[in-house]
């Protein structure tokens, strides 16, 4: 009789986690894409929060501009993302992806910070030199 409860109970707990709690959208925002728009968001956001100013001042509203540049609109990305959202391992892996490609992106940006500097150094010790060799 334990066993029969344990296993009651097992399996009604195994079946609530598969329950969908939010209902596939008609219009859902395919992931690849999900992805690219979140990634341009976090680009758009971190460079907003540096030049705010620059962004008030152009009137370009981030969330406008994204829904403009990817054909979407508002209640579709909301209920996209409520969606993923409800998924938590397919949103894990939307984030891991993003995650992913700004860590390589930002890696990209400072290895050409790296070499211009180093340019910029060598530049200057030749000039340094050919002075005093003057």
């Amino acid at each position: 009789m334990k066993y029969t409860v344990t296993l009651f109970f097992g399996l009604m707990l195994l079946l609530s986690c598969t329950e969908q709690v939010v209902e596939k959208p008609e219009n859902l925002i395919p992931k690849e894409k999900m992805t690219e728009i979140l990634h341009d968001l976090a680009i758009l956001n971190a460079a907003k929060s540096g030049a705010a100013r620059k962004f008030e001042d152009s009137g370009v509203d981030i969330m406008e501009f994204l829904y403009k540049k990817y054909g979407i609109d508002s209640t579709q990305f909301s209920q996209s993302d409520l969606y993923y959202a409800s998924l938590p391992l397919e949103y894990q892996t939307i984030y891991q992806e993003l995650e992913t490609r700004i860590k390589r992106q930002k890696d990209t940006l400072e290895a050409i910070g790296k070499r211009r500097n180093d340019s910029v150094r060598k530049a200057n010790q030749r000039r340094s030199d050919s002075l005093k060799a003057l």
